[in-house]
């Protein structure tokens, strides 16, 4: 099992910046990658970036390429998001994820443990 308690969320005007952490505990000597996933009300939950642990090789939806940068330290097991020129299309429930297996894709059933999620609200 592994946890995952994400932290970072909050209101912020259009075109500033925010930055969220994901701290792993449990069996993070299994992680592979770990993922960031959101969802806004009303809509499906999308991608939005993945990092592989051994490497640092990175992925991202082509909606926050550019914006938002995905980095980890292995040491102290977090994974953060570091979110620029927000804009109010980014206001949804941010998630991290990982999984048993080697995945590091854009599905999040390639995932099985999430955290509890943390609100990002980017207002106009």
């Amino acid at each position: 099992q592994v946890q995952l308690v994400e932290s970072g969320g909050g209101l912020v005007q259009a075109g500033g910046s925010l930055r969220l952490s994901c701290a792993a505990s449990g069996r993070t000597f299994s992680i592979y990658a770990m993922g960031w996933f959101r969802q806004a009300p009303g809509k499906e939950g999308e991608f939005v970036a993945s990092i592989r642990w051994s490497d640092g090789d990175t992925y991202y939806a082509d909606s926050v390429k550019g914006r938002f940068t995905i980095s980890r330290d292995n040491v102290e097991n977090t994974v953060c998001l570091q979110m620029n020129s927000l804009k109010p299309e980014d206001t949804a429930f941010y998630y991290c994820a990982t999984g048993r297996g080697a995945y590091i894709g854009t599905n999040p059933g390639g995932y099985n443990y999430w955290g509890q999620g943390t609100q990002v609200t980017v207002s106009s």
